[in-house]
């Protein structure tokens, strides 16, 4: 029997599983589409433990398990011991007894490491306030599938670290675990990404010396929000006070003053550049309606390949689970 892998970062797939995850979720996206069923892997019981509230991540993981075959157990912050208090290790050891994979949403990433070291079965990161793997996947099969589109009248599948390393990236605003999530893309892709963060909102250190130190790609911080944006093909960004950080808001709109992504921004960006958000948005704060309502906004493909990727990954961990 093969050793368990689990999806915590970026940093526990190579490249090669990166593509093909990828490919895999378009042909997904495809099946889906034209409503092909694909229970590739019935039986199998996923664990959902959401610790912080969600739409995207519980939605896309429900209906990614049910629509491989499978089914999803729900365990919301007062569902469980996990809110009296039981450790971490003891509900681990357990749910690993009933069920094939563990997708956490939660607050300290500790809390996702732990799981992870005492759980028998594969555990999927849904969110943690260091990373989120599982967005930023999805993000990057936007980006693919939009821009591979654009070559046009290519008939072999375009290849996915060719065109994602063809572009060139930005974030704004909160150097938060999206921001983190998206150094660490960059460092194991390759990739050209600048952050334009304000001063005491940069990123993780470790995560950004960490991704430096593969020697893939280019990875920059600056702190004017034009420069992050000058010339790039991808413009993203996010809340600029994530969950856990509303006791802070108002510190922070004043700290963010000038990184709203709106047009006059998205005006610095190449002319064929794209809007990535992994909502919920607040409108008027981080981006504004002439933004986010706009072709040049994928923000809805990127909410739903969340299903296709999820799927993907999915079939990938349970591959050698019995049913």
């Amino acid at each position: 029997m093969s050793t368990k892998r689990d999806f915590l970062s970026m940093w526990d797939i190579n490249q090669a599983e990166f593509s093909a995850l990828i490919r895999r979720a378009e042909e997904l996206r495809f099946l889906r589409q034209v409503r092909t069923p694909h229970a590739t892997r019935p039986g199998r019981m996923l664990a959902l433990i959401f610790e912080k509230a969600s739409t995207r991540t519980r939605l896309s993981f429900e209906v990614a398990i049910e629509e491989l075959g499978g089914h999803a157990l729900v365990i919301g912050r007062n569902d469980s011991q996990l809110g009296r208090g039981e450790p971490i290790k003891d509900t681990a050891r357990v749910l690993s007894r009933y069920c094939h994979g563990i997708m956490v949403r939660t607050f300290g990433h500790e809390r996702v490491t732990e799981l992870a070291r005492y759980s028998s079965v594969p555990v999927i990161n849904g969110l943690s306030d260091l990373l989120h793997p599982c967005q930023v996947m999805a993000d990057l099969q936007t980006v693919y599938a939009h821009f591979a589109e654009q070559q046009g009248g290519k008939t072999a599948v375009p290849d996915v670290l060719q065109i994602l390393r063809g572009l060139r990236y930005a974030w704004v605003g909160d150097g938060n675990n999206m921001a983190n999530t998206w150094i660490e893309a960059a460092g194991l892709l390759g990739l050209d990404l600048v952050l334009g963060c304000p001063e005491g909102y940069e990123p993780n250190a470790q995560v950004l010396a960490t991704a430096r130190s593969k020697g893939h790609g280019r990875i920059d911080v600056v702190r004017d929000p034009r420069e992050a944006v000058a010339g790039r093909h991808i413009v993203t960004t996010d809340v600029f006070a994530s969950m856990g950080k509303e006791g802070e808001a108002e510190e922070r709109r004043r700290a963010f003053v000038g990184y709203g992504v709106d047009a006059a921004l998205m005006a610095k960006a190449d002319s064929k550049a794209v809007f990535l958000h992994c909502l919920p948005a607040h409108r008027g704060e981080e981006v504004t309606d002439d933004v986010i309502e706009t072709p040049a906004s994928l923000v809805w493909q990127e909410a739903e390949n969340r299903l296709h990727v999820q799927k993907a990954l999915l079939e990938w961990l349970f591959t050698d689970t019995p049913s």
